[in-house]
């Protein structure tokens, strides 16, 4: 590997083990073997490289995703395919639970984060539209901008705040029949049919 591969690797590790804002530049340097000199030589600062493994870090894990869905085939309906994505959206707290908690640090630190923000602003709306993929399997390069505002937003949402209820609460988080149960009864109620309440 080259010396910006092992920063990257080595930003990877520091941002799991310490988070975002505790990893120093002389942690990264330390965990990647490389000089702090070359982390202002690749990557022009150590908040550039820290978001960059962030960026990463987030497009493996939906690489995963995606894989695991991959093997399933494309024969699961749409319904299938939202409740196994949610359930596994919530597996993955558990598995990467270290990862999604520096992601929301960044987030609550975005304006004092240089990059951050200018980041997020492109990588959002891919992962909006990776969501529509996912669950409708519509390719990604053919999914337009309404999809992407409409369902994928509508997605990512429900993601953002199932992680959030996960670690909170996991024995009270939402199933990902629990969602598909509460987006129908919601879309039901905006339609102004009267929603069913168990007694």
């Amino acid at each position: 590997m080259s010396n910006r591969d092992d920063l990257l690797a080595g930003a990877k590790k520091c941002l799991l083990e310490k988070g975002y804002s505790r990893t120093t530049a002389r942690d990264i340097a330390q965990a990647s073997g490389v000089s702090l000199a070359a982390i202002g030589y690749h990557f022009g600062s150590k908040d550039a490289l820290m978001n960059q493994a962030m960026f990463e870090a987030i497009e493996q894990w939906g690489d995963r995703l995606e894989e695991a869905f991959a093997k399933a085939g494309p024969d699961m309906s749409n319904l299938d395919r939202f409740t196994a994505v949610f359930d596994e959206v919530a597996a993955t707290f558990e598995r990467d639970q270290a990862l999604w908690m520096a992601s929301f640090e960044m987030f609550l630190e975005i304006d004092h984060i240089p990059g951050a923000r200018e980041m997020l602003v492109g990588a959002i709306p891919a992962a909006r539209t990776g969501m529509v993929h996912l669950i409708l399997g519509i390719p990604e390069d053919q999914v337009d901008r309404d999809l992407e505002l409409s369902v994928g937003a509508v997605v990512y949402s429900l993601m953002a705040g199932v992680l959030v209820q996960r670690h909170v609460d996991s024995r009270r988080a939402p199933t990902g029949s629990d969602l598909a149960r509460g987006l129908r009864q919601l879309a039901d109620a905006l339609d102004g049919k009267m929603v069913s309440v168990s007694s």
